[in-house]
């Protein structure tokens, strides 16, 4: 694989991390609710469903989904459910403000491993994202050189960028959180961002096979 290509890919995929989707929007409700490095569990979750994802796609499962509305139809309404469920979640989270200087207040949602499984379960979420894949990773594939260490530049590549993305949103959303400076604010910002989770799902609801 020639560093034209991997630049290529990294230009591309570096953009359409940055866009604002059920990922993001996990990762900056986590950053409000629990801090960056509470967030960054739910980010490792995140990556490592995305990068399960990349796997299935070369296993051919993302032309399944995309051949089988049946398969589709089902991680579809799954993936919209769980997010309307977070997002709901989100919604009703405590409100106690964060002041400047403090930890967030955390509750038994806010433990390494349950961040972690929520993350791959939002990754899951998304069915479109295993067809994306699917259709995305051959056009930066040189068929006549070695697949695997080409799949495992890019998929690490991947990882990386999304992660960084992750941490952003996370950091952004604490940064929101440690400047306010009331429980009427911090509720109106919860239900923001459970209104885009929510929105998140609405949007999956809407999402066709490629």
């Amino acid at each position: 694989m020639s560093w034209q290509t991997l630049g290529l890919f990294l230009v591309t995929f570096f953009f359409i991390s940055a866009t604002p989707g059920p990922n993001m929007l996990l990762a900056m409700s986590l950053g409000l609710r629990f801090g960056v490095r509470r967030a960054a569990w739910g980010g490792l979750g995140m990556v490592a469903g995305l990068t399960t994802l990349a796997g299935l796609s070369v296993l051919g499962l993302g032309a399944l989904l995309a051949a089988s509305e049946a398969a589709f139809l089902t991680l579809k309404w799954a993936g919209v459910a769980y997010l309307t469920w977070l997002g709901w979640q989100t919604w009703r989270a405590p409100v106690e403000p964060v002041r400047a200087g403090e930890a967030p207040v955390e509750d038994g949602s806010g433990s390494a491993g349950r961040l972690f499984a929520r993350g791959v379960l939002v990754a899951f979420s998304n069915p479109k994202a295993l067809v994306f894949m699917a259709a995305l990773f051959p056009q930066f594939i040189e068929p006549a050189q070695p697949l695997l260490p080409q799949f495992t530049a890019l998929v690490s590549l991947m990882a990386v960028i999304e992660f960084g993305w992750i941490l952003t949103y996370a950091a952004g959303g604490h940064t929101i959180a440690a400047r306010l400076s009331s429980t009427r604010a911090v509720r109106s910002l919860n239900r923001v961002s459970g209104g885009l989770m929510i929105g998140a799902g609405g949007l999956l609801a809407l999402a066709k096979r490629i």
